[in-house]
């Protein structure tokens, strides 16, 4: 891996005492925050027994939104900076064609991972399935499903897992930061058939994170590998 990439436009103005870019305490801040979010989904669930599958399918998709918006809110206000400090800076039309590559074959080679996790370890596609089920009921559950997992998701994901943790751990060196943030996100996602592929494109959204030194890029290849789920559901239809 090259050496890291960080923005050159200063984070913070001279003089203020704030770091150029997020440290421990936004690290464990975030961390904790979206580990206790993912902890209440057995409440979320619940209070939501008696729902469809449909109406419940969309509340875990909403829940998945919150999680990492919630975890990066309160890293970010651990020590208020600019956004910069984040990855939230501009990019180049090169790194988001770039980006728009690395999606495909990130798809691609995960189709692969998934197949091969099933058939060894008997890995199954169940922790999809109520996703699946939301965006295949209706007009409107298909639009709010699509906004949620193919949109907001990657979104916050990036922001705290990539925006905080991966630039974070930077201080230890690209290949420290690229793999442990992406085993924290694979760990995210459970135990399941988003296990492997969240080690795949986790490793391919953090390195070109750093790469870039923007998450906008990391946020496209995001972007395409979630959109799988609402167009299975519009194929089921």
């Amino acid at each position: 891996m090259n050496q890291e990439s960080l923005p050159s436009a200063p984070f913070a103005p001279p003089g203020s005492g704030r770091p150029d870019r997020p440290g421990w305490p936004e690290i464990i801040a975030g961390v904790l925050t979206a580990l206790a979010a993912l902890a209440a989904t057995p409440l979320l669930l619940s209070l939501l027994s008696e729902a469809d599958a449909a109406m419940q399918g969309l509340a875990l998709a909403a829940w998945s939104v919150f999680t990492p918006f919630a975890g990066f809110a309160v890293a970010a206000l651990v020590r208020i900076r600019g956004w910069a400090a984040f990855g939230v800076t501009r990019t180049t039309w090169r790194w988001l064609l770039i980006a728009v590559a690395v999606g495909v074959g990130t798809f691609i080679v995960k189709g692969f991972v998934n197949m091969g996790a099933a058939a060894v370890f008997g890995i199954d596609g169940e922790a999809q399935l109520p996703y699946v089920e939301a965006a295949g009921s209706g007009l409107l559950p298909l639009i709010l499903t699509f906004a949620f997992i193919s949109l907001f998701v990657p979104i916050g994901e990036e922001l705290l897992f990539r925006g905080v943790l991966m630039r974070g751990l930077l201080r230890y060196g690209p290949v420290v930061a690229v793999l442990s943030s992406t085993i924290v996100f694979a760990l995210f996602h459970g135990v399941n058939l988003a296990l492997p592929s969240a080690v795949v494109f986790g490793i391919a959204t953090a390195e070109i994170a750093r790469r870039s030194g923007s998450i906008w890029p990391a946020v496209v290849v995001h972007v395409i590998n979630n959109l799988a789920l609402p167009v299975f559901a519009i194929l089921a239809m």
